[in-house]
């Protein structure tokens, strides 16, 4: 008897159910859209004797969530990582997957591109090196440069060792004596050109003596 019940109106009991999934599906992804943003990568527990030489700076992520939880997001509260702890010099690929990305609880990751990443390690190396002033302009006519004194002559810069190795001296940000009829004294900073070298030292200081020719 009691089989013959429910058998009797099967199909509206069917037609119901999936009914009420349809209702609950769209309840659920109402008010859902997709972003794009282009994250910035952030590499941790970099071991200190190695550098890298070069680095992916984005990552961009397709991201799903409800309307009001996507537009109150800041660029801070998601970001791409990747750990370093057992990284060592050579050539790495790291592949990305949805480990890699810290983001808040009620959004999900739908895309990652790129899914690998490609670095570059080498050991880092420090050097001394020579600091070059670079002079622009002339004295005032019937004056000359008679001198110039850098303090400090030498400074220490570190980085990726086939980088650091090609490097023999730094130069000063452009100094202008134009004009001058007296010694100028400059506090210069460093013309770091070179990417991921850097120094401790970020001012020198450059006395030009100025004198009149005869």
């Amino acid at each position: 008897m009691i089989r013959k019940i429910l058998a009797k109106n099967i199909w509206l009991k069917i037609a119901s159910l999936m009914l009420a999934i349809l209702l609950w599906f769209f309840v659920v992804m109402s008010g859902h859209s997709v972003i794009v943003l282009d994250v910035p990568v952030k590499f941790i527990n970099m071991p200190n004797e190695i550098e890298m030489v070069n680095m992916a700076k984005t990552v961009r992520l397709g991201i799903e969530g409800q309307d009001r939880v996507l537009k109150g997001i800041n660029q801070e509260d998601i970001s791409v990582v990747v750990d370093l702890k057992t990284a060592k010099s050579g050539k790495k690929i790291y592949s990305l997957s949805r480990e890699n990305i810290k983001l808040p609880k009620r959004l999900i990751v739908k895309s990652i591109s790129p899914q690998t990443i490609s670095l570059v390690l080498e050991e880092r190396m420090q050097k001394k090196v020579s600091v070059k002033p670079v002079i622009v302009g002339l004295p005032a006519k019937g004056f000359s440069v008679e001198s110039i004194k850098i303090t400090p002559e030498k400074v220490m810069i570190e980085g990726p060792m086939s980088l650091v190795k090609r490097i023999y001296s730094v130069k000063t940000e452009p100094l202008d004596v134009t004009g001058t009829v007296e010694n100028l004294h400059f506090t210069a900073f460093l013309d770091m050109t070179k990417p991921n070298v850097r120094s401790d030292t970020q001012e020198i200081e450059v006395i030009i003596s100025v004198k009149k020719d005869k």
